[in-house]
Parts: structure tokens; sequence; C-alpha cells
């Protein structure tokens, strides 16, 4: 099957409204970012956390309420689908705080029938080094993408490769910091959602890649037109393709995230968001990163000649 046979959209044209919408969505990522920050999980800032079923009914403020004081400290209380999730930043003995927990709610709220379904722990040097790891991968992913994007075509594309992914991973990381606390799921940051972004890493390199392919084919054939029209070409005749495989992609992940349960809600949000945004970055910015680059060059080549 294939669609928008044909296509012949002004997309190169119009990459400076692209630019514009991109600088917007960056703007307000990092707004975001700085002032709301992320809502880190148990792996990146330690603790210990507990989910509770049986305990509902009372709801997550009246919980938190009756746990501070045995606590010695306000926990982190919210609903988990049909549980409540505690997270404490306590340490030590970590059966003798889940009893203390299941005991104050059994007794502050008689009607319920708490019991601990699930504990994690994790320490905070243990912690440090699962956040530094985190930022490690991603890093590293992206050198290795500009260093594999280098020898497969030009410098000017690794840099528009690597340019289109952190402009994906940071509108999708600043999604997630303004819709914390606004969206009826977790969204904090754990190994699973940096699994996610690695993921979206991945399969915004690939759509980017079928585009540059097509344009160096479109280089070597048409070479009597401007590069911007050779560009807009390529990006049209993978078009069809970008679009199918976006679309059955995001079917698939739009199902685990409304079938997947809760533990995986993060997660397959995150990739509805990468898609999405991959898919827009790998039309509207690596190749337009690509021109860019290439007329700065030949203005400094006309400049050097005069």
């Amino acid at each position: 099957m294939r669609i928008f046979e044909n296509a012949n959209y002004p997309f190169v044209q119009n990459r400076k409204k692209a630019y514009v919408f991109s600088g917007v969505l960056l703007l307000l990522s990092l707004v975001s970012l700085v002032t709301r920050g992320l809502e880190l999980g148990i792996d990146f800032k330690g603790g210990m956390e507990f989910i509770v079923s049986g305990a509902t009914e009372p709801g997550a403020t009246a919980i938190r309420e009756a746990l501070t004081p045995v606590l010695g400290a306000e926990p982190e209380v919210k609903t988990y689908g049909e549980d409540i999730l505690i997270r404490v930043a306590a340490e030590g003995d970590i059966n003798e705080v889940q009893r203390q927990i299941v005991e104050t709610i059994r007794q502050r709220f008689p009607e319920t029938q708490p019991e601990v379904v699930q504990t994690n722990i994790v320490g905070p040097r243990f912690a440090e080094d699962l956040k530094r790891g985190a930022i490690y991968s991603i890093l590293g992913s992206l050198l290795v993408i500009f260093v594999y994007i280098l020898i497969r075509f030009e410098w000017r594309f690794s840099l528009g490769a690597v340019v289109a992914l952190f402009h994906d991973v940071l509108i999708t990381l600043g999604l997630f910091s303004f819709l914390h606390g606004w969206l009826p799921f977790s969204l904090e940051i754990d190994q699973t959602i940096i699994a996610a972004f690695l993921t979206i890493v991945g399969y915004s390199l690939n759509d980017t890649v079928i585009v540059f392919d097509r344009i160096r084919e479109y280089t070597n054939l048409f070479k009597t037109k401007p590069f911007e029209e050779v560009v807009n070409l390529s990006v049209n005749a993978t078009l069809s393709r970008t679009i199918i495989t976006s679309g059955t992609t995001l079917l698939v992940v739009v199902i685990l995230f409304i079938f997947g349960g809760e533990v995986l809600r993060g997660f397959s949000f995150a990739l509805i968001v990468g898609i999405v945004i991959g898919t827009y970055s790998s039309i509207f910015v690596a190749s337009p990163v690509v021109i860019e680059l290439r007329a700065r060059a030949s203005v400094r080549r006309l400049a050097t000649a005069r």
C-alpha cells in the first residue's frame, strides 16, 4: 500500500516556521525543567517504596497525614491503579517500616484491609550511581550515533541527526516535567523511562537515516538541482514510508498504553510522545540542519574566494 503518491509538499520551504515551533517547544521544555523539575523515581533518589492494596478508600491525602508523624517525615502517597503507592525517603529496616505503615493504616482506617503487595528499596549511593549511568548511557548513545552517521555520510548529517535526537529527548523530558502531577498516572523518571528514551533515540534515528539515504541518492541523481530542492524531493519520496511506519508503531504503543497496566503507562506514554516528535524532527529538524550547515559553508567559501 502506498499513500501520499507523488507527494510534493513544501517542507523545506516552510522550515523556518518549524524552527519557530521547535524553538517554542524547547524553550517551554527548559522552563518547565528548571521551574518544575522531574519526578524522580526511587531508582534515582533512593528510599523505600511500598504498593499497598485494600487501602484506597481513605484517599492518598488522609493516608499521608496519618503516616507523617509515625514515619517522622511526610511520605509521598498516590493512587496507583487499584492500589496505593507509598514512597518513603527514610533508611533502616524495610520490614519495620512496612509494619508501621500497615498498622497505622489499619488503626486509623478500620474499614480498610491494607496489604503490602510489592516493596522496593534503593540506597542513596546506588541511586546516585544509577542516575550517573542513565546520563552516560544517553550521552554515549548520542556520541555513537554521531560517529556512525559521520562514517556513513558526513559530519553535517551527523550533526543534523544528533540535533534532532537531542530535540526529541529534551521535548519529551519537558513534557514529563510539565505534566507530572496533572495526569492520572505516574510520570516518574526511573530505569524503565530511560529505556523508553533510548528506544526513542533509536526510532528517531531510523527515520532520519532513511531520509538521509534518499538525500544522498538524489544528490547524485539530480546534480543540477539546488540542494534544498533535492532535500525536499527526498523528504516527499520517503513520506509514505515514514507515515505508515510511524502510524503502525504508534497504534501498537497506544494499545500498550491502554491495556499495559499502570506499570507500563509511563513507558508507553514516553514512546507515544517520542514517536510523534521523532517523526516530526526527521522531516523538519534533521534535514533542515544539514541545509543550513551546507548554506553556511557555501557562504564561507564565497567569502574566501573574494
